[in-house]
């Protein structure tokens, strides 16, 4: 399993919209292949801020698999307007786990 991280900084005051969205793109990216599972999560210092865990069964499902489908252009026109600025997307992989 892969572990795709990002922390989303949503322009401050369009967080309930963002929150919208973000429920209507969640159906998108469940539905592609080798997708496991997601957590979205905000911030409680920061509450624009919110930290985006997906669990992938490869990095290759999420980059070219989701991110090369056509339903990544619905999920891009979806939340990509509310990032300022745009965040930075990072795979990991299990190390330890208690």
């Amino acid at each position: 399993m892969i572990l795709e991280h990002a922390i989303l900084p949503v322009v401050p005051g369009r967080e309930a919209t963002f929150e919208a969205a973000f429920a209507e793109a969640k159906g998108i990216i469940a539905a592609m292949p080798g997708f496991l599972g997601l957590d979205l999560s905000r911030s409680i210092e920061t509450p624009n801020e919110y930290l985006l865990l997906v669990r992938w069964e490869s990095v290759e499902a999420h980059d070219p698999g989701f991110r090369g489908s056509a339903q990544y252009g619905r999920w891009r026109e979806l939340l990509h307007g509310f990032y300022e600025p745009f965040p930075v997307v990072e795979h990991f992989t299990g190390v330890a786990l208690a």
